[in-house]
């Protein structure tokens, strides 16, 4: 892979997908079935972006470990069964990647979705695109916003962190782009506000996907 290359590394829920109302639909019933208390949709843009565990733990506040241990094992085996009809990619995504294939630029995804979810979230949604590094939350390395993985992505491209864009929706990414010392692009189509975004560092503010085009074309 050649070096000069420009590359863009992109998180998953909130930002390329709207997996929002299934993650909510499907922690719900687990919750149900246990007799515990739902959330409303809504409240779930403030559960995600951490993970599972952070997922959990927003959903079950004071409750004990065994019980949020039992939730999580649920939830992964009922999400994992779903067909999740309604997740899919953000108006413009796909414009987006369309352009950027043309452009040759390396993509990746990064995501502390766990790597199994994830990567079946880009084998079927992503599958025509060139998604050359897919990684989600692993045992062996640590989850954004700790930056190593980002940092091994851009390393595999062979290609200079501060040159590197990172685009996600929560200030776990735009935490992961400073750490990583990335330029940090914060959308604003996805689970998090715009104060949100701008207090933990994000270099840019995007409405929609396209205009990634003009920031990357501007440098």
């Amino acid at each position: 892979m050649a070096a000069g290359k420009k590359t863009i590394i992109f998180d998953l829920d909130g930002t390329l997908i709207d997996s929002l109302e299934d993650i909510a639909v499907c922690m719900n019933q687990v919750l149900k079935e246990l007799n515990l208390p739902i959330h409303k949709i809504e409240d779930y843009r403030y559960f995600v972006g951490g993970g599972i565990s952070v997922l959990v733990d927003n959903a079950l506040k004071g409750y004990s470990n065994e019980i949020k241990e039992e939730i999580t094992k649920k939830f992964k085996v009922l999400y994992d069964q779903q067909l999740h009809s309604k997740t899919k990619p953000y108006d413009g995504v796909y414009e987006l990647l369309d352009e950027l294939e043309k452009l040759d630029i390396n993509l990746a995804i990064l995501s502390n979705k766990p790597h199994e979810f994830t990567l079946q979230y880009a084998n079927s949604l992503f599958d025509k695109y060139n998604f050359k590094e897919v990684h989600g939350q692993k045992q062996t390395i640590p989850k954004k916003p700790d930056p190593i993985a980002a940092i091994n992505i851009a390393k595999s491209f062979d290609a200079n962190c501060e040159e590197v864009y990172f685009v996600g929706d929560t200030m776990v990414d735009m935490q992961t782009a400073k750490n990583a010392g990335m330029i940090a692009i914060g959308v604003l189509w996805g689970f998090r506000d715009e104060k949100e975004l701008s207090e933990h560092g994000a270099d840019f503010l995007i409405t929609h996907p396209l205009e990634i085009l003009k920031i990357i074309n501007d440098k």
